[in-house]
């Protein structure tokens, strides 16, 4: 402290807790200027400055804008700084949710990449797996010439309209019925749906057949054949939804043709009914389809012991 009770801007930093660039600016944009200067130009502060500076440093604490602060220093009342601390609590609360809701995304995209970054692509499991919330969509449409993206486009409109208070920035699934994969109807998916974990719908806890292959969305005609292939092989049967989702996508791929595609098909163990059942399954528009399901009705009513 110099003799005349006023403090060098060094000292006043000091017990302030701040440094000689916090006071330059302060001073700078007209929110806390030295009391006096010495011939040299030195700044000296007062004590009771240290009032001021804590004015400053408190709002500054709580996210108000200096040039808010510089309005306030001068012209302030219980009534407005009440006002005040009633808008920076709105702000801080809106800036808790999209922090929590970035977070769930976070742990949502880590919980799909992580798990398959060394994961066998070439080979198939079976895994009962838990229940997931997801946001489903209702039937696509693939008439008059629409495609993938048509379909993807118009789930996420419709879906962000009946969930304007949902995140909709999360991955993308598909869904084929348990009546198209028994038929060996695999094009597009019957329905789409987010990964979203406050979906009001779910992917059902129960037993899937999983394999994995690489490709863009809807390249997913031969991971299908094979997963099929794989359950008729080894004592399964189809028992209900599949879901084919991609757990590295754009996100973390940049190639968006050699995308992960995870499909995990909802099977069963077979039973001696099913063995018993030994129809065809015949996919629509094949050819030959008259003498095929002749031959599956006679097949059907024949029992295998």
């Amino acid at each position: 402290m110099s003799g005349n009770g006023l403090f060098s801007i060094g000292d006043f930093a000091k017990f302030a807790g701040t440094t000689k660039a916090t006071l330059h600016h302060y001073d700078k944009v007209g929110l806390l200027s030295p009391a006096s200067r010495g011939k040299s130009k030195d700044r000296y502060y007062s004590g009771n400055q240290f009032k001021t500076f804590k004015i400053i440093r408190t709002l500054q604490r709580l996210g108000v804008p200096l040039v808010e602060i510089k309005r306030l220093k001068s012209n302030r009342t219980p009534q407005i700084v009440d006002a005040l601390f009633l808008r920076q609590l709105m702000k801080i609360d809106e800036e808790m949710d999209n922090w929590s809701r970035a977070r769930k995304l976070l742990l949502t995209l880590q919980r799909m990449i992580h798990p398959v970054l060394d994961i066998d692509e070439q080979e198939i499991t079976v895994k009962s797996l838990p229940a997931e919330p997801i946001v489903l969509g209702g039937l696509n449409d693939y008439s008059q010439g629409k495609g993938i993206y048509d379909a993807m486009f118009r789930f996420g409109r419709l879906t962000s309209d009946k969930y304007s208070e949902l995140d909709l920035d999360y991955p993308i699934g598909g869904l084929y019925s348990e009546e198209r994969m028994k038929r060996r109807e695999w094009g597009w998916p019957d329905r789409y749906y987010f990964h979203n974990p406050e979906g009001r719908d779910s992917r059902p806890a129960a037993l899937y057949a999983i394999g994995y292959a690489r490709g863009g969305y809807g390249e997913s005609n031969a991971l299908h054949k094979r997963v099929i292939a794989w359950i008729d092989k080894n004592d399964l049967v189809v028992a209900g939804s599949a879901y084919e989702e991609y757990p590295l996508n754009e996100i973390c791929i940049a190639d968006d043709t050699n995308y992960l595609i995870r499909l995990m098909i909802t099977v069963r163990k077979k039973t001696r009914q099913d063995k018993a059942d030994t129809s065809v399954v015949v996919p629509r528009h094949s050819a030959g389809t008259t003498a095929l399901r002749r031959l599956a009705r006679l097949k059907t009513r024949t029992k295998i012991e």
